[in-house]
């Protein structure tokens, strides 16, 4: 199923804020963000009736395996992007900016293509 740039991202950040600190609330995801807390709220209702997301009755965020999945998907290529492009000599900040937009669009087979040779670097290195 395809979703939107927006909801993916949304998903990462869960799944990023799950990692660092072992559960989530839609304030978290507000303030990681930078959106406001009726904005994420909207997107919460959005992502759980899709099957991504499940609520607790105490407000924390819970990925279902379709929203792990995408998550996970996304966080790779974020970690994947944002490494080669500092291997190539662009700032941490720039590179971290510049692979959440790539990460979204890029085709299979030129991530492949670029983990491959980002792999075949670091044993290099």
């Amino acid at each position: 199923m395809k979703i939107h740039q927006s909801a993916e991202n949304y998903l990462e950040t869960i799944y990023v804020l799950t990692k660092r600190n072992g559960s989530v609330r839609s304030i978290d995801i507000a303030n990681e963000l930078g959106f406001s807390k009726p904005s994420v709220s909207v997107a919460m209702k959005s992502l759980r009736e899709n099957g991504y997301i499940d609520v607790s009755g105490d407000g924390r965020i819970i990925l279902l395996e379709s929203g792990i999945k995408i998550a996970e998907k996304l966080y790779e290529r974020h970690t994947v992007l944002t490494n080669a492009l500092i291997a190539l000599g662009v700032s941490n900040e720039t590179a971290s900016e510049d692979a959440c937009k790539i990460e979204h669009i890029i085709s299979e087979e030129t991530f492949d293509a670029i983990k491959n040779h980002y792999d075949d670097y670091k044993k290099k290195a």
